[in-house]
């Protein structure tokens, strides 16, 4: 070995000690610096036996965005220890038997092509392994619902389910917003189901494409007679616009918060949107550019078949528009900019009442799963 190549070994064999002996020193630095703090007892935040203080609510507005640049600083002070004292409190109570069971209840021959396969064997999810691979393929949402061996009901199944089920039913859904589907579409599933039922040897229950079709067009008409949205327009008054960072801050005050979808929503108890306020400038909200943005107005709507009596929540939506027009200093007015009147409200919330009682004739409520289904 020459010379050249011992000193060269000599210095990589150095630099590895180097190596190692600098990354010991930084653990060791590090362990110093934050092994005191981890060590330090703390109180649990989602346990306590018995709080010194009951802690004070947190008004909605404190919540409007995941940003703080739109609320009130002082209402932000000591904001997360309130939420981590009260979020056990808050989180609702689910019934895991009735969040398996709920969407296969809402199955339904007139809004969903339903094929029930009887199997010879009791076999779990995978069994409908060409079905998960081409569940997207048809447009419409497909759910599948399987009967348990154990408890003898019908809950959802996806891909990854482990029970054993006696019974399949692979539905597909036949009408919502973006239309009614197509022959070719459920002769296309029923051709996919009949041919996982063959491979499975399971005994397949088809109801016949050119019927089903029929009813769903007759589902379609009539979803699209009831399917209305109405709204409240606020605008400015001459020339002036309002900003958008206001808008946000009148919004959180009336329990509104802004999503991912540009606009504002409030919500009812179960976590469905009520109404939104947008804006009128076709131009969504976005948490960046709020303080930044103008508008010349601002347009509160209603999607009727998605709420509950729609007549009582447009009056919330009325009474909502009278308070943000005074503290935005704005106009309540019509499609043509003219100004809304106590009898314009009157006939708007007349023609729901008609909606809704069009809905219930035909055995669909408002605001329920159901029509929330339909109307997607």
């Amino acid at each position: 070995m020459s010379e050249l190549q011992v000193a060269l070994l000599a210095i990589g064999l150095g630099v590895v000690i180097a190596v190692y002996v600098f990354g010991w020193w930084k653990q060791r630095q590090y362990s110093r610096k934050f092994g005191a703090a981890f060590s330090q007892q703390h109180d649990d935040a989602l346990y306590q036996e018995k709080p010194a203080q009951p802690e004070q609510a947190v008004e909605p507005a404190s919540f409007i965005a995941e940003e703080p640049m739109l609320v009130n600083q002082d209402a932000l002070v000591e904001v997360d220890s309130v939420v981590e004292a009260e979020i056990v409190a808050e989180l609702p109570v689910i019934d895991i038997a009735t969040t398996l069971s709920e969407p296969c209840a809402l199955l339904d021959m007139r809004s969903d092509f339903i094929i029930e396969l009887h199997l010879a064997e009791p076999a779990a999810a995978a069994v409908l392994d060409g079905l998960w691979q081409r569940k997207f393929d048809f447009r419409k949402p497909v759910q599948v619902c399987g009967l348990t061996l154990t408890e003898s009901q019908w809950e959802r199944v996806i891909a990854e389910s482990q029970p054993l089920y006696s019974k399949f039913r692979i539905a597909l859904q036949l009408v919502d917003r973006s239309g009614v589907i197509t022959v070719a579409k459920l002769g296309d599933f029923r051709d996919l189901v009949q041919g996982i039922a063959q491979a499975i040897e399971a005994d397949a229950t088809v109801p016949d494409v050119q019927e089903v079709h029929r009813a769903a067009l007759e589902l379609d008409a009539f979803c699209a007679e009831v399917d209305q949205m109405v709204g409240v327009n606020l605008r400015v008054q001459g020339e002036r616009l309002t900003g958008g960072g206001k808008v946000a801050q009148a919004a959180a005050l009336h329990g509104m918060r802004l999503e991912s979808d540009g606009a504002f929503h409030l919500f009812d108890t179960q976590g469905h949107s009520l109404m939104t306020l947008i804006n009128q400038d076709s131009k969504p909200f976005q948490y960046h550019t709020l303080e930044q943005s103008l508008t010349a107005g601002i347009t509160l709507l209603l999607d009727v078949p998605r709420v509950e009596n729609p007549a009582e929540n447009f009056d919330l939506l009325v009474k909502m528009a009278h308070q943000l027009a005074g503290e935005l200093q704005l106009s309540l007015v019509d499609d043509n900019k003219l100004p809304l009147t106590d009898a314009g409200l009157a006939h708007i919330r007349a023609q729901l009442v008609e909606v809704e009682a069009k809905m219930r004739g035909n055995d669909l409520v408002p605001g329920s799963a159901q029509a929330r289904r339909l109307f997607s």
